[in-house]
């Protein structure tokens, strides 16, 4: 089984990967918008890459958090901050199939 640690390194380098990827997309699509009727199909498809680079934003957060917590207290992490990082990994794996 992973450590810990490898599973915050991979989940941070998928956030980012994410994050990269909807950035990408949502730009290129951003050029494409500027006719009316562009932006009636492609508007609902640029919020899903927005809600993307949101909710990694939300999981970066929570991780890095959860690394200041652990370096303030020179401690372990605890069992509810070890299943907060099972469930930003649940979902990070959860959300890249749904896409």
């Amino acid at each position: 089984m992973k450590k810990l640690e490898e599973y915050l390194a991979e989940s941070v380098t998928n956030i980012r990967s994410d994050r990269a990827l909807a950035l990408t997309l949502l730009t290129d699509i951003l050029e494409k918008i500027e006719l009316a009727e562009m932006h009636k199909d492609l508007g609902p498809v640029a919020a899903k890459y927005l809600e993307t680079l949101q909710r990694s934003n939300e999981q970066l957060v929570k991780v890095s958090g959860l690394l200041q917590k652990k370096v303030d207290t020179g401690k372990n992490f605890s069992s509810s901050d070890k299943d907060e990082i099972f469930k930003l990994i649940e979902a990070e794996q959860n959300g890249n199939q749904e896409e």
